[in-house]
């Protein structure tokens, strides 16, 4: 499996994650304590993320793609 890791502080490498910390952080702004928050709404924050279409797999939600891949691979 190839691997590759990010230079630290160089967020320009990791634009997907960068991405996904600002749908995160939409819902979840800095500093907010996860306390305050039911498994429920953490649920539903999960829920959401995975079931937004990417560009990047091809318009296909990230639950969309990893049921895709393992029918793929079965």
């Amino acid at each position: 499996m190839q691997t590759f890791f990010c230079d630290p502080h160089s967020p320009w490498q990791r634009g997907s994650i960068e991405n996904a910390n600002g749908v995160l952080r939409r819902d979840l702004p800095r500093k907010t304590e996860l306390k305050d928050y039911s498994h429920q709404d953490i649920n539903d924050i999960v829920w959401a993320i995975n079931t937004t279409p990417r560009k990047c797999l091809g318009y296909l939600s990230p639950a969309e793609a990893f049921l895709h891949q393992l029918r793929c691979c079965t």
